[in-house]
C-alpha cells in the first residue's frame, strides 16, 4: 500500500506551485501527481517520499489536506498492460474512483496508482493475477 496526499488547492494561477514550493522548501521529493479541477478549486494528488512531514508542512502553511492509501501497479510498458490490469479489477467487480501514473523510478517498470472502496480484495486479485504490487518503501 502507497500512502498519497490530497491538497485541494484555488483554482488559479500559481497554486499548484505554492504546494509543491512548501515541499521542495522541506526537501520532500515528488514522486508523482495528478492534478483535477473544479470551477472554484482543484485537487492535487501527490506520492511523496515522506507523507506523513508533506501533511505536516502543508497544514502549517494552510492548506487543507489528507493522507490516504491507494494501490500501486507495477506495469511493464508493453501493449495491452494497462487493459490487462483494468479487466482483471473489473472481473473480480472492483471498482476504480481514479487512477494515475508515474514513470519516473530509476530504470524499473512504470506504476500505476489507484484509488477503490475494496483494497483489501482489489489487493487480492491483482496478486492472484501475477501483477507487481509496489509498497511503498519501494517508490
Amino acid at each position: 500500500m502507497i500512502r498519497q496526499i490530497s491538497v485541494f488547492v484555488e483554482n488559479q494561477p500559481g497554486s499548484m506551485m505554492e504546494v509543491t514550493s512548501v515541499l521542495t522548501e522541506a526537501q520532500i521529493n515528488i514522486r508523482a501527481i495528478s492534478m483535477f479541477d473544479a470551477p472554484e478549486f482543484g485537487i492535487m494528488r501527490l506520492v511523496v517520499s515522506d507523507p506523513a512531514r508533506a501533511k505536516e508542512e502543508l497544514t502549517k502553511r494552510g492548506f487543507v489536506n489528507r493522507v490516504n492509501n491507494v494501490i500501486g501497479a507495477e506495469l511493464i510498458d508493453e501493449n495491452g498492460n494497462l487493459n490487462h490490469m483494468l479487466k482483471i479489477l473489473a472481473d473480480g467487480k472492483i471498482n476504480v474512483n481514479y487512477i494515475y501514473s508515474f514513470v519516473i523510478r530509476q530504470g524499473r517498470a512504470p506504476v500505476m496508482v489507484l484509488h477503490t472502496d475494496d483494497f483489501d480484495r482489489a489487493e487480492e486479485v491483482l496478486k492472484a493475477a501475477g501483477v507487481k504490487l509496489v509498497e511503498e518503501e519501494e517508490l
